[in-house]
């Protein structure tokens, strides 16, 4: 049986929004995808000395348990030029696996549901925007209750290219 599954994309060098349709065509390969936010533009976390982000989140259905998706999104993140630099660093594409069904999991490899998407703004919101009313399965908020914590938008915004 397909299990549903959330996954934020992210990137701040080169063409950000063609890094994030190629990823989305990338991930077609092994989720059926059924939802898709809107594009934010974001500033960086962690290191702000470097360009805005783009971000959004997906939401779609697989048949691959979570460890091996971690393994296919690495994969993913290699053949679209990713290289690892230093943490929260600038990259080309990052690729998270947000949640998987309602599985709460922790390995060295893959801690699910992601351990930090609570508190940050630019997976909360396009995350709130697609599945307002979907709940934790760890906590039990909503993300519109998640959202609370950030009552504005500062710093996340959605992107115009225009």
């Amino acid at each position: 049986m397909a299990t549903v599954t959330y996954i934020a994309l992210g990137s701040n060098l080169g063409d950000r929004l063609r890094q994030l349709q190629r990823a989305v065509g990338l991930l077609c390969d092994v989720i059926t995808i059924d939802k898709m936010s809107n594009v934010y533009e974001t500033h960086p976390v962690g290191v702000e000395d470097q360009p805005l982000y783009l971000n959004q989140v997906i939401r779609g259905t697989t048949d691959v348990p979570p460890a091996q998706l971690l393994q296919q999104i690495m994969t993913f993140e290699t053949e679209l030029g990713r290289t690892k630099t230093f943490p929260y660093g600038p990259r080309v594409i990052d690729i998270d696996l947000l949640l998987w069904g309602d599985v709460a999991m922790g390995t060295d490899r893959l801690v699910l549901p992601h351990p930090r998407m609570y508190q940050r703004g630019f997976v909360l919101w396009p995350l709130a925007e697609i599945e307002p009313t979907f709940k934790c399965p760890v906590t039990s908020f909503s993300m519109e209750e998640w959202l609370k914590s950030y009552p504005t938008m500062d710093g996340v915004w959605r992107y115009n290219p225009g």
